[in-house]
């Protein structure tokens, strides 16, 4: 627990059996009170090898029985950790892309009740090239970001990291099932709860980019890319009408197969 509230982390997993003891280890101490692991259909033994843990941490371990997609994951963490009781909810990619050891600055920030929403930022600072993002992917989350300030009202440095904390009223509020099961799920939640007016806060975290960090490929960053786009001219009109609506424009036009 911190300050009082159950603290869930969970853990949308795919193909991250040889990173993930590792992540866990490096997961302060004191903290979490449940992690919940969503394996969604991987190739190797990610299940496997976090049952093998569960003497260790207080891991769930949950598997899907075909791919659910990235925000189909989500959408699953969320509801098993509310169903575990939770006060605050932190995701973190088992794939030790994000430092694992910055998981209570993002948790306080909730804890704290200065914020709804935090949001682990690998562009504050100068931890994204030095930790080895490509320059594409660098170029692109900056233009990106940009024009989604731009256009939904917001001031964040990116919109794109996976490393956030939630308080359990923003995933009580949010319509989650009507967001994506693709990777833009994760604009359409900040484009709602920003509509929402829910209050996002920001910490700086390093990342690490190597052969076994989830990383998509050119391809389907370019297909994210136009996702958000169209994510953030829902979230202008939403914001020029005063709605909070998902019903005009329906945000499943930007799911993606």
């Amino acid at each position: 627990m911190l300050n009082g509230q159950r603290i869930v982390c969970v853990l949308p997993a795919y193909n991250a059996e040889k990173t993930l003891e590792k992540t866990l280890r490096d997961v302060p101490e004191g903290i979490v009170d449940r992690f919940i692991l969503v394996d969604d259909c991987s190739k190797d033994e990610t299940a496997k090898t976090a049952r093998s843990l569960m003497d260790a941490w207080p891991i769930r371990v949950i598997q899907h029985e075909k791919n659910l997609g990235y925000g189909g994951n989500q959408k699953t963490c969320y509801q098993a950790a509310l169903n575990e009781g939770a006060d605050i909810v932190v995701m973190l990619h088992p794939d030790y892309q994000y430092e694992p050891k910055l998981l209570g600055a993002l948790v306080w920030m909730i804890a704290s009740g200065v914020y709804d929403i935090g949001l682990g930022s690998r562009i504050l600072g100068k931890g994204a090239l030095s930790g080895g993002m490509p320059i594409w992917k660098y170029v692109a989350n900056r233009l990106l970001t940009f024009v989604e300030n731009l256009l939904i009202g917001q001031k964040l440095s990116e919109y794109h990291t996976g490393y956030r904390a939630y308080s359990a009223q923003v995933l009580k509020t949010l319509p989650l099932d009507s967001f994506s099961d693709d990777f833009v799920f994760d604009n359409e939640f900040l484009v709602m709860a920003n509509s929402m007016g829910f209050r996002m806060g920001e910490v700086s975290v390093p990342t690490k980019y190597f052969p076994e960090a989830s990383s998509i490929n050119f391809a389907r960053s370019v297909k994210y890319g136009l996702g958000v786009l169209r994510c953030s001219w829902w979230g202008l009109r939403m914001r020029m009408s005063g709605s909070k609506s998902l019903q005009n424009p329906n945000p499943a036009q930007y799911q993606t197969a």
